[in-house]
């Protein structure tokens, strides 16, 4: 029985990132980072995740205080987080995020105000749903990982 579990929670990974890849949320950049992780560094590819989330977040929160205010919104400021964002996103594997930064790069080199406002929703939206899915993708590694008997230090939000 303990075996089908160990078995049951690698297909139940393997099914989310399938669909993960088939919607274009993460691409082939997030399996090299996956390849990077071993047994001394366990936690590896979670560590990256949650540091880019975290700095992820500093950057929209950023962005959305540097477009509340229409008269004084400084667009250089919002390109250089743009291009930190997709950056970062892109050394993950954060596809969809990165392509939507992209876009948002675009409305803020023509000062577009209104174009920066949709593309910032579409940016959280998107990072929201990548962060919720990783999530998702990392307990179910927990799950296989203790079902193995394999000891993973607990992961902090």
């Amino acid at each position: 029985m303990l075996g089908w579990g160990v078995d049951f929670l690698r297909a139940e990974m393997n099914r989310l990132l399938a669909l993960l890849f088939h919607q274009g949320v993460l691409d082939e950049q997030f399996l090299q980072l996956q390849q990077l992780q071993d047994e001394s560094s366990p936690n590896f590819v979670s560590e990256v995740i949650t540091i880019y989330f975290s700095e992820s977040e500093k950057l929209l929160r950023n962005l959305r205080m540097l477009l509340m205010d229409r008269e004084l919104s400084d667009y250089k400021k919002m390109e250089i987080h743009l291009n930190q964002m997709m950056g970062s996103s892109s050394s993950i594997g954060a596809k969809r995020v990165r392509n939507v930064c992209v876009a948002f790069r675009a409305a803020s080199e023509q000062s577009n105000h209104a174009g920066c406002l949709r593309a910032l929703e579409l940016l959280e939206h998107e990072y929201c749903y990548l962060k919720n899915k990783l999530h998702e993708l990392f307990q179910i590694e927990q799950q296989r990982a203790l079902a193995s008997g394999v000891r993973y230090p607990a992961q902090h939000d």
